[in-house]
């Protein structure tokens, strides 16, 4: 297994200099403390945490993985006691309100500490990373009550959080849910169903656990418009923090997985188990989507991961690894053959990680940048642009970002060739890991029909507008500039495309709506490496520009350059396929009677 190192250069890169983080966070409304020393001090201890505690536990926990019984389910040898530090350390309140305990620090700056932690050890990571959107949720939709009853201890870390939702007849198709909810003489209700693929439902390492559960009332309106959100605690507890009598709750069996294996994938089961109505009656999923959306985000970060961490598992293989000789010219005469990493082909496996990787960067800190003005910035016009735009961007970075970090994992083993199917040297792990990503909180399919049905067609475009307007303004700003031009050009000509291709598949999907659901995915494939053009031109610029100034980081800075150049001319390409498919039509696909698919 690679030894993770954190990537301390190019964070700070992301952060200060293509996004000016100092200035963001003096910006915003209770952020001053942000300062560069003390988030240069959060991430480097964050990092050490990573290196030191984490990644250590990442390939023994895959091998060892999570042990079920009627008592609970017991976690790898040291997570638990790992989450112990996690908890002492602070880190699960970072970005929590201080009413609550919490640091009141901004999203942008928990979600490096996430991009971490996931890329050291993921299946640790979703242990403590569920909270968060419990906490959100309870935040946004919970009463006076139930804030206090549950946020002081989830907000320590004391307490870990889930989201039930799937059951076993319904995925993302939650109107056809049935766990119900009767209401009690005291206000309370029972609740009673199955819940499958519960990520951390039952573990050892917390002494509470809270669940987020979907269910529906008596007589509640059928499909979605009939779904209630309900708090389910494993224990219940008094109101102050202190847990009482087990809770009606169980972990009925943890699923075998293909990955994941040191996180308890659970299947739950509430009998008559008490809970507490959050928010309206039949609003659950309007309520839920605060939870969902922090999730989404948070999976693209498993994209980033396995990009980071196959790349640096694989980049030092390359360095290291002797076979055949260059095509050029002998680079290793002390040797018996050149190091893989003078062979071209190896060169465009290093360059795709290192370009989805960095590239995955951008976009997360960018995404997380508006979620940072839509909680914290003073005017709500700010707020509602920055709603916006995050709402426009979270299916790209969901789904784009999980499909090209998974192709990234897939290249780190073949890299490693026959040594990479082997699982001693952890490469398969990455592969095994991250398959799952593409699949929670919403498969890619239907994130590509959340973007281009929901937010782009029923917006008539404008939510593509809003972004394609920023990179028109920077191509704009930036067309004399000589250097740039092999990138400007080609991202002109696609954002200009983008909105084009748009406009056909609307015009289309009025004459038959499964043109949308035919085009979706090329859509957002499409999509996302615009938005990954538009980074790595900016990123290009800022290293350009401190170049030019003069710099004892040449290295850093040239290398930026060129990543951004194999980007454009290795990877952007690919748009050409994905706007022929998307608009080819949905014949092809809908024509043949379901009966012919087979003989």
């Amino acid at each position: 297994m690679p030894e993770y190192k954190a990537p301390l250069r190019d964070i700070k890169f992301v952060m200060t200099e293509l996004l000016n983080s100092e200035q963001h966070y003096a910006s915003l409304p209770g952020a001053e403390d942000s300062t560069p020393d003390m988030v240069e001090a959060i991430i480097q201890e964050g990092a050490k945490f990573c290196e030191q505690v984490l990644s250590p536990l990442n390939q023994s926990g895959d091998r060892e993985g999570c042990t079920w019984s009627e008592e609970g389910v017991t976690t790898p040898t040291g997570f638990k006691e790992a989450y112990k530090q996690y908890v002492e350390g602070g880190w699960p309140s970072m970005t929590s309100p201080v009413d609550f305990g919490g640091q009141g620090l901004p999203e942008s700056i928990g979600l490096v500490m996430s991009e971490m932690v996931g890329s050291a050890n993921w299946a640790w990571g979703m242990y403590p990373g569920l909270s968060h959107g419990a906490v959100n949720t309870v935040i946004a939709h919970g009463s006076d009550e139930q804030r206090q009853a549950y946020l002081p201890k989830l907000v320590s870390g004391e307490w870990t959080g889930t989201m039930c939702l799937t059951e076993p007849h319904c995925g993302s198709d939650l109107g056809i849910l049935r766990s119900r909810a009767e209401p009690n003489a005291d206000g309370s209700y029972s609740i009673t169903g199955t819940k499958i693929f519960i990520s951390a439902g039952e573990h050892d390492m917390a002494e509470n656990i809270v669940h987020i559960v979907l269910a529906r009332l008596p007589d509640a309106p059928q499909g979605t418009k009939g779904i209630s959100l309900f708090i389910v605690p494993k224990f219940l507890t008094d109101g102050n923090g202190n847990v009482g009598e087990k809770n009606a709750v169980t972990c009925g069996s943890i699923e075998h997985k293909m990955g994941i294996h040191g996180n308890s994938t659970c299947v739950m089961n509430f009998d008559g188990a008490k809970g507490w109505l959050i928010g309206p009656e039949n609003k659950g999923l309007n309520c839920m989507f605060t939870f969902m959306n922090i999730a989404r985000l948070g999976t693209a970060i498993q994209g980033l991961g396995a990009a980071e961490l196959s790349f640096q598992g694989s980049l030092a293989y390359a360095r290291e690894r002797l076979a055949m000789r260059s095509l050029s010219g002998i680079k290793n005469p002390d040797g018996p053959a050149d190091p893989i990493i003078v062979h071209p082909d190896v060169r465009r496996m290093l360059l795709t990680q290192k370009a989805f990787a960095e590239g995955a960067r951008a976009m997360i800190y960018f995404a997380a940048q508006q979620g940072d003005l839509v909680h914290k910035a003073e005017d709500a016009e700010t707020r509602n642009e920055a709603d916006e735009l995050l709402s426009f961007l979270t299916p790209i970075a969901k789904a784009f970002l999980t499909e090209v970090g998974y192709e990234s994992a897939n290249l780190g083993m073949q890299v490693f060739g026959g040594h990479g199917f082997i699982s001693e040297w952890g490469m398969e792990q990455i592969v095994r890991d991250t398959r799952i990503s593409l699949m929670y909180e919403g498969t890619t399919g239907i994130q590509a029909l959340d973007l281009l049905g929901r937010k782009v067609l029923m917006s008539q475009g404008e939510s593509l507008k809003r972004f394609t307007k920023i990179v028109h303004m920077f191509c704009k700003e930036n067309a004399d500039n000589e250097q740039l031009k092999p990138l400007i050009e080609p991202l002109q000509k696609i954002n200009k495309e983008w909105g084009e291709l748009t406009m056909k598949i609307g015009m289309a999907s009025m004459k038959n709506r499964d043109e949308v659901g035919a085009a979706s995915v090329d859509y957002l494939m499409y999509s996302g490496y615009a938005v990954l053009a538009y980074l790595w031109a900016r990123m290009a610029k800022v290293a350009l520009d401190k170049l030019a100034e003069g710099t004892s980081e040449e290295a850093f800075y040239t290398s930026k350059v060129q990543t951004a150049h194999f980007y454009f001319q290795r990877l952007l390409p690919r748009t050409r396929a994905h706007a022929e498919m998307m608009v080819a039509g949905a014949d092809s696909m809908m024509d043949m009677p379901a009966e012919h698919f087979a003989f």
